[in-house]
């Protein structure tokens, strides 16, 4: 049986240059295309089925990684994500379990 996890992508990318914003931009645009959604500024993350999806995201990550600055990776169960707690702020959709359940049906 698979495990709902999440993966959360952390980054703080340079941009002081023209090719540096470029890089990060281009950055941002592949975490969203490959199916992450921003929980706050510089910190994604994504649903996976099990650990055998999680490692396929983690080298799709590793090909899409910037020349510069720092990005991290951390995964956690479905269940961890839930316990988060928002001490300022609103919930956003995304901060709803069952949306991603749904999802992993089809």
């Amino acid at each position: 049986m698979n495990r709902l996890m999440r993966i959360l992508v952390m980054f703080d990318l340079p941009v002081k240059t023209k090719a540096q914003r470029r890089s990060a931009a281009q950055f941002r645009k592949f975490l969203v295309e490959d199916g992450y959604h921003m929980v706050q500024y510089s910190v994604y993350a994504r649903v996976c089925n099990g650990r055998d999806s999680v490692e396929a995201h983690r080298r799709r990550i590793q090909l899409a990684l910037p020349p510069t600055g720092f990005v991290r990776m951390l995964v956690i169960t479905e269940k961890q994500y839930n316990a988060i707690e928002l001490l300022v702020g609103k919930p956003t959709p995304y901060d709803k379990p069952q949306q991603f359940e749904q999802l992993m049906i089809f």
